[in-house]
């Protein structure tokens, strides 16, 4: 291996998933609970309970009374014992008027009126529109889910929280209720929201488990417009920003990337596409003329072998199911989901509401439990010293 960090996260990974953070984040770390139909508060509420959240202070944006009866109905079906000890603060109507100092303030407050409580975890309640039934979406909670991603990102980009972390959100109901991004579009997902609200330009979606990295150049497209994506901009762009976040967030100095071909064979010699000859390895000389360890691109079909990945950081995917795919069999349900090139640091689950298992405590918590690790230590960039 090029590097000694990947067995160092594998650890940490393993032992993360057994016993709890021993100390405590730098900053509060905030959680969203997503779609309030779905397992989100479920997995939460599996977390808090099982002593993972008992270091520091961390927040979890949800309608509280919502909260309260997800919990008592794990209970009934013998997933919690008890509803978790929590603090409250109930988050302003108008949001963007909250002020640099609001969390410190109201925390200060909280913990001193709240003082029988248990203090790690803080509730942001942010009241539902409409009644909650788990399993039943309802198109007029959309915007307290939307609320919660706002929440999220001025408290983060204020510098108010160390990360955030998402539980998964339903985007069909997001669309059915007309949430947009600031730029007019129909809102397609996290990384899109965030990326618009910060005005960035580009970030990268990658995805993170024990065997692998894979960061992707286009993700939610049609498969039939992903060949007019494929650019030499977007390509130095997803490399560009892959490379600096494995260098300042994983601790990873000198990182080798592999990237894949868009076309099977990387379009053998420009028979089966001449894509990655007009296009990819171009773009990707360039760059290695400016010194980043990577390669030209890639059989796909070869390149996700464990030879391959045993001698690389990170995967460049041309496009969403060509990296995930073989990701996710190695590892569906511990892998993280984490956007680079925002900045704040935030990641999420691999998977769904899953709105069959909602109050039904079949949910698993461990990819939440992974994306929050992830959370706690690229927060920190102390992936070298796990």
């Amino acid at each position: 291996m090029p590097n000694a960090a990947k067995n160092i996260i594998n650890k940490s990974l393993d032992n993360f998933a057994c016993q709890p953070l021993n100390h405590a984040p730098a900053k509060p770390m905030l959680i969203t609970t997503g779609e309030p139909a779905g397992i989100g508060m479920d997995i939460v509420l599996d977390v808090i309970d099982g002593g993972d959240l008992s270091a520091g202070i961390w927040l979890i944006t949800a309608d509280k009374a919502a909260f309260i009866a997800r919990a008592k109905a794990l209970i009934q079906v013998g997933k919690l014992v008890k509803i978790p000890e929590f603090c409250v603060i109930d988050v302003p109507d108008k949001i963007s008027d909250i002020a640099e100092d609001w969390l410190a303030s109201q925390i200060n407050s909280t913990l001193k009126d709240q003082s029988n409580i248990n203090h790690s975890v803080i509730i942001l309640n942010i009241p539902c529109h409409d009644e909650v039934i788990a399993g039943q979406l309802n198109a007029a909670n959309a915007a307290m889910v939307e609320r919660q991603l706002y929440l999220a990102h001025l408290l983060a980009k204020t510098h108010q929280i160390g990360a955030i972390i998402t539980a998964p959100l339903q985007k069909s109901v997001m669309i059915q209720a007309g949430i947009r991004l600031d730029n007019g579009e129909m809102f397609s997902g996290h990384t899109e929201y965030f990326m618009h609200k910060s005005s960035c330009h580009k970030v990268v979606m990658m995805l993170a488990n024990r065997m692998m990295k894979v960061a992707l150049v286009t993700t939610h497209l049609p498969l039939k417009a992903v060949p007019d994506a494929i650019t030499a901009d977007e390509i130095k762009a997803t490399v560009r920003i892959t490379h600096q976040g494995l260098v300042e967030q994983f601790g990873i100095s000198s990182p080798k990337i592999l990237v894949c071909g868009l076309n099977p064979h990387a379009g053998e010699e420009g028979h089966l596409g001449d894509e990655e000859i007009r296009i990819i390895n171009p773009a990707l000389e360039d760059l290695m003329t400016q010194g980043m360890n990577i390669s030209y691109a890639m059989p796909a079909d070869t390149l996700f072998t464990p030879q391959h990945l045993a001698d690389c950081d990170a995967v460049i995917a041309m496009y969403h199911d060509q990296g995930l795919a073989p990701l996710k069999s190695h590892g569906f349900g511990d892998t993280v989901n984490i956007t680079l090139g925002l900045p704040y640091v935030r990641t999420s689950v691999d998977h769904g509401t899953a709105l069959d298992l909602a109050g039904t405590g079949k949910a698993s918590s461990s990819s939440l439990k992974q994306a929050i690790f992830y959370a706690y230590k690229m927060s920190m960039s102390d992936f070298d010293s796990a």
